[in-house]
């Protein structure tokens, strides 16, 4: 399965933060099992997450289209520029971004 239906499937049967603050937050804590970043994200809210991520140890992915298209993605009318999966669901997205790394 692609990126974006794991994430599709992740939204259905998951649960799943949006939003630079509350991702960063729950990154921070170590309560997220993944986080997702748009590729236009301003690069001192993309370093500062991968910073806390890397102290928590959660793998991070950089979806390659812009805050509009990820919002999109998920369903919503308005920009997502990060994410955080606190619980996959039934879908297979942490499998696929571990084998990337």
């Amino acid at each position: 399965m692609s990126f974006e239906g794991s994430l599709r499937m992740t939204l259905r049967t998951g649960k799943v933060v949006l939003g630079a603050k509350e991702t960063l937050k729950l990154v921070r804590l170590g309560k997220a099992k993944m986080a997702v970043v748009a590729a236009n994200t301003p690069p001192d809210k993309k370093r500062d997450l991968k910073y806390y991520a890397r102290l928590s140890g959660i793998p991070v992915y950089e979806y390659p289209g812009t805050s509009v298209e990820l919002g999109a993605l998920c369903g919503k009318p308005y920009t997502v520029s990060m994410l955080a999966i606190i619980d996959p669901g039934d879908s297979d997205i942490l499998e696929l971004v571990r084998g990337e790394e």
